[in-house]
């Protein structure tokens, strides 16, 4: 993986992990959303995969890291409530 992969993956998760926050109501710092922006990558490609739906590019990442982001602050809620 090149540094460039490394740094737009974390952008990626940054970015996907705040509005995650934001739109789950949830409080964290940068280094908590970029943790979970990117497992909700992860978390987002495999749900997605199971229902066959696929993204592609920048956007279509975002948003699958933002849906299973949102997807991860929810089940954490439910857990540590």
């Amino acid at each position: 993986m090149s540094l460039e992969q490394i740094i737009t993956s974390l952008l990626i998760g940054a970015i996907a992990g705040a509005i995650a926050s934001f739109i789950m109501n949830s409080k964290g710092g940068l280094l908590r959303n970029i943790i979970i922006g990117i497992i909700g990558g992860f978390v987002g490609s495999f749900v997605f995969g199971l229902i066959g739906i696929s993204w592609s590019g920048i956007l279509g990442s975002i948003g699958t890291s933002l849906i299973g982001a949102c997807i991860l602050i929810f089940i954490g809620k439910i857990l540590f409530k």
